[in-house]
């Protein structure tokens, strides 16, 4: 049986301060009165909304306490709304409509991000290592359309910066202002040299000095290869050929135009085949970490966080 003592006496008025999650009950509340005045009992509400009826019964009396009137009659027979009760379901109709509604609008949007996937990764990654991230991406998300912008390091940041891209990957030794990452592999960058180069036939290793002094096939300035190789010549590369891609890079070396610097991952056929020789050098260090990206503050989510997962499997 409800008693009125426990409320605010006649004639007061509760003029709660704080904001207004602290004066309007939870969904979960509401979505609970709402059972109670459809099945007429506190019991099966509770199992319908797979709570126990101990639960259910606290949250009706602290939803009374906060809104100070009585909400529901409980006795032996089952509970019943008061009058009071009656006309706060109404208003808890229209607001469980209302969060379904929003709901519904926060799944669309979820359903339109999760549709497509951008991306955009530097040569080197774009090449060699990521057909085998999308392949398995596509097994799991098989109606994610995506499209791949391949670029130098310098690109990627710009494209994510801009918007045009979701999640990109850059190979260089510094994250581009503006970002964050994470580094989702390791590489090395080797020289080679078709096997007719004077250097394909050296029995001791290449001095820095004379690497730096010798005109190479390189990538262009903005490429993380680049960046990594001039940082270990202290700014001294010298180009005999600029390329804009690895695979141009790797061409122009395996047909004999002069030997090149390049990533490990990019050679490894060229290699097995006598195609390309290894030159081994000293004195430089040319080890790099392969990083994921993101503008800072916005990291990947749905298709762009299960990727950077792939990556690190």
């Amino acid at each position: 049986m409800s008693t009125t003592d426990e409320y605010d006496p006649p004639g007061h008025r509760s003029a709660s301060p704080g904001s207004l999650s602290h004066r309007v009950p939870d969904l979960g509340a509401l979505e609970l009165l709402l059972a109670v005045a459809r099945l007429g009992s506190l019991g099966g509400a509770a199992r319908e909304l797979g709570i126990t009826q101990p639960a259910a019964s606290s949250r009706i009396r602290s939803m009374e306490r906060q809104l100070g009137v009585a909400l529901v009659d409980r006795s032996p027979r089952g509970s019943r709304l008061t009058d009071a009760g009656a006309l706060v379901t109404d208003w808890a109709r229209r607001i469980v409509e209302a969060a379904e509604a929003f709901d519904a609008g926060a799944q669309a949007l979820r359903d339109r991000r999760d549709s497509r996937l951008r991306v955009a990764a530097s040569m080197t990654i774009a090449e060699y290592l990521l057909p085998g991230w999308l392949l398995a991406l596509r097994a799991d998300r098989p109606d994610t359309a995506v499209s791949l912008l391949a670029g130098n390091s310098a690109a990627v940041a710009e494209r994510l910066l801009a918007g045009e891209a979701d999640v990109g990957f850059v190979e260089g030794l510094t994250v581009p202002p503006g970002l964050d990452s994470a580094v989702i592999a390791h590489d090395r960058l080797i020289v080679v040299a078709a096997p007719s180069h004077a250097w394909a036939r050296r029995r001791r290793p290449i001095a820095a000095e004379e690497l730096a002094s010798t005109p190479l096939i390189l990538r262009e300035k903005g490429s993380g290869t680049r960046q990594v190789l001039d940082a270990a010549l202290g700014g001294l590369a010298r180009p005999l050929i600029e390329l804009s891609s690895t695979t141009a890079v790797k061409a122009a070396a395996v047909g004999g135009a002069g030997p090149a610097v390049l990533s490990e991952l990019a050679v490894g056929e060229e290699l097995a085949m006598r195609r390309l020789v290894r030159v081994p050098v000293n004195g430089i260090a040319l080890a790099r970490d392969l990083r994921a990206v993101w503008p800072t503050g916005h990291r990947p989510t749905g298709p762009a966080r299960d990727l950077l997962s792939l990556t690190r499997g």
